[in-house]
């Protein structure tokens, strides 16, 4: 097993460009069971949750060719299983998202429950009550979802609990019913938008996606398409942040400042100067003392759950106190522990963490809980002093392209050990 070995001290300045994003591709490498025809996504991050989704659609008989442009063509048109076996889905939730399409396209599906990070309750049952009501019989067995369907049928759902992966599953679904399907209370977050943007250039007829309503009026098939994966905003707001608690100053290439806008806006709050174009934003943290910013998490467009561990970094060597209220996941500060061993001063009290800044931060051997928790503690040891050993990186795969190459490009001291 891997860790980083993380010299501390290093003021991180430069230019780097920000990769595709993992909760964008995820769904549209599923979406791709839908069609008829092969699918070309370009701009695909390497991850692993990439890779795993890969192999989840290679063992069901997909066909997955990697182009000389480095685009990936798949042809999932003519599957010979419709199983997502549990030793690929345990690692990985958003293997739930080819339920929708397999139901939709091959009337069956049998998917193990899926597993992935252990910070807190993400209901699948969202997921099954919406495609019971449009017209799919479900059956729990054995740790396995099993769907059937001669053809699902539009309706009207309204999803009990906002979810972002219930609204693509079910979105997915809708587009090869028979009828028109109005969904409300869905997610509102931008790569729903990219899923419905794909689906769309694939020949299906979605309207409203990113608003309180998603209307999506069914089609007999599904065609091929290319498509280019947008960026990751979570990755681009890491990385600003990691300016932000080295001192630095750095420009993320490839990013829309709309995806961005509130944690942008507690950036500057902070202190930062932020520039931005319609495809980039820079921070500048040079001779300046971090100021300490209050954060509630929230779906978009509030502020992000996914930047949450990393603001808790930048709040703990910030000069006062803040308080984080963590909303969206109720086992979400599992990574405070481990920053209070390198120094940090916070208290967990229910969903609230209250951070108390204090001048700087000392390496230690510290171990990465999920994948956010993960990109939390390269932070800290970027601007602790002495040496920090991250373990169990194996998270950090999931969601970060070659973050320390990324890193150390921007003058940071990181090496990849074996355990």
């Amino acid at each position: 097993m891997e860790k980083l070995l993380i010299k501390g001290g290093k003021s991180l300045k430069g230019t780097i460009m920000c990769a595709g994003a993992k909760n964008a591709a995820l769904p549209m490498i599923a979406a791709t069971i839908l069609s008829s025809e092969s699918v070309v996504l370009k701009n695909l991050p390497y991850l692993q949750d990439i890779t795993t989704m890969f192999e989840l659609l290679g063992s069901m008989g997909a066909e997955i060719i990697l182009n000389e442009n480095m685009d990936f063509n798949i042809s999932s048109n003519s599957l010979s299983d419709t199983e997502a076996r549990y030793e690929l889905v345990k690692t990985m939730r958003a293997s739930i998202l080819v339920l929708g399409p397999l139901v939709a396209k091959y009337g069956k599906a049998r998917i193990a429950l899926p597993g992935g990070c252990a910070i807190g309750s993400r209901p699948v049952n969202f997921h099954l009550d919406a495609l019971e009501q449009l017209g799919a019989k479900i059956v729990l067995r054995n740790g396995y979802i099993e769907a059937t369907a001669d053809r699902l049928i539009g309706t009207k759902i309204r999803f009990d609990g906002v979810t972002v992966t219930g609204t693509e599953n079910i979105m997915m679904a809708a587009s090869l019913a028979e009828g028109t399907t109005h969904l409300t209370n869905v997610a509102k977050e931008p790569e729903i938008e990219d899923l419905a943007n794909l689906l769309n250039a694939m020949g299906a007829n979605i309207q409203g996606a990113g608003t309180e309503e998603i209307i999506i009026s069914g089609v007999k098939e599904l065609n091929g398409t290319s498509f280019s994966i947008p960026a990751d905003r979570i990755e681009a707001g890491t990385y600003l942040v990691a300016a932000a608690v080295t001192n630095g100053s750095v420009l993320v290439n490839g990013i829309n400042p709309q995806r961005l806008t509130k944690v942008i806006q507690k950036l500057e709050e902070s202190g930062a100067t932020i520039s931005t174009t319609k495809d980039s934003i820079s921070l500048s943290m040079e001779n300046k003392k971090l100021k300490p910013v209050d954060i509630t998490t929230a779906p978009f467009p509030e502020f992000p759950t996914d930047m949450q561990a990393q603001f808790s970094v930048m709040n703990a060597i910030a000069s006062g106190t803040s308080n984080i209220y963590e909303t969206v996941f109720e086992n979400r500060f599992m990574h405070i522990q481990e920053l209070n061993r390198m120094g940090c001063d916070i208290e967990i009290n229910g969903n609230q963490a209250i951070i108390k800044g204090v001048d700087s931060l000392y390496g230690a051997e510290v171990m990465a809980t999920d994948l956010r928790a993960s990109a939390s503690l390269i932070l800290a040891g970027l601007c602790a002093s002495g040496q920090t050993t991250v373990s169990r990186i194996y998270h950090i795969d999931r969601g970060y392209e070659r973050i320390e190459e990324k890193l150390n490009y921007l003058g940071a001291e990181i090496l990849r050990l074996p355990s």
